[in-house]
């Protein structure tokens, strides 16, 4: 291959990369795909799905690194595509990084709440009705209910997971959760956010096994202004049923005991 065919040909992969991994397609809105429906007239999402990404490890650009694949970023918004953090957060962020071996709150098997479950490298089962939707994932025996109803808030309700509340926006499921503790991580790298944080995510079956994943945050304590993520969340075809994955605590002695298990919610 001739230096010219060999640029052409690169231009190219990079234009495909583009157009499928950030352009119309991962928006959820650029083709002509028509989800089947639900008896009751709503986009049927039910299924076993599983994000295929990096963004567990980190959701801006990276390079690899000890327990830390490379990886494309996944924020869509702002365009460059890192998160736009206040300076007092952003140092607290390159602190996380550094200890995050141990400060990840995976690490003590705490639960990985949102979005950050969605992204796991664990699948997702999805059941939905008229009035709710469920999402159980296989980590921890993590489960989101979802009302697509009319409910009140909890007052000063605080959880691992947020308080959720979803509705139709066409063919869209819309989830605006709020009411965090402020001790999750949004992935590997440190990334994270306050219990002021507000996530809304946007659901939308745009092909035969394709979801395409939106989730926008917004949290004054530690960003500028709130931020889109957007991905595919890939349906595994041939799983019926998500399996289950404990998650242990052992002591760092040369008998490894268990010394604990994942924290309930």
């Amino acid at each position: 291959m001739n230096r010219l065919a060999l640029i052409l040909a690169l231009a190219v992969s990079i234009a495909v990369w583009w157009w499928v991994g950030r352009g119309p397609l991962a928006g959820g809105g650029g083709g002509t795909y028509s989800a089947p429906r639900t008896s009751f007239g709503h986009p049927d999402l039910e299924g076993v799905w599983q994000v295929r990404n990096t963004a567990n490890w980190d959701l801006q650009d990276h390079a690899g690194a000890f327990n830390l694949p490379a990886g494309f970023s996944v924020i869509v918004d702002p365009a460059g595509g890192s998160i736009p953090y206040q300076r007092e957060a952003l140092a607290r962020r390159e602190e996380n990084f550094a200890n995050r071996l141990e400060a990840d709150p995976l690490q003590k098997c705490y639960l990985a709440g949102v979005p950050r479950t969605t992204y796991l490298p664990h699948p997702l089962q999805i059941f939905q009705t008229k009035d709710e939707v469920v999402i159980l994932s296989e980590y921890v025996h993590t489960w989101r209910w979802i009302p697509l109803f009319a409910l009140d808030r909890y007052p000063g309700y605080e959880s691992w997971m947020g308080d959720p509340r979803g509705r139709w926006e066409g063919d869209t499921l819309v989830v605006e959760t709020v009411g965090f503790n402020g001790q999750t991580w949004l992935d590997h790298a440190g990334d994270f956010h306050s219990d002021a944080l507000t996530v809304t995510e946007r659901f939308t079956r745009t092909g035969e096994d394709v979801i395409t994943y939106e989730a926008t945050l917004d949290d004054p304590n530690v960003y500028t202004q709130p931020w889109t993520i957007r991905m595919p969340i890939h349906r595994q075809a041939d799983r019926l049923q998500i399996l289950e994955y404990e998650c242990y605590l052992y002591a760092a002695d040369a008998g490894r005991r268990i010394i604990g298990t994942h924290p309930e919610f």
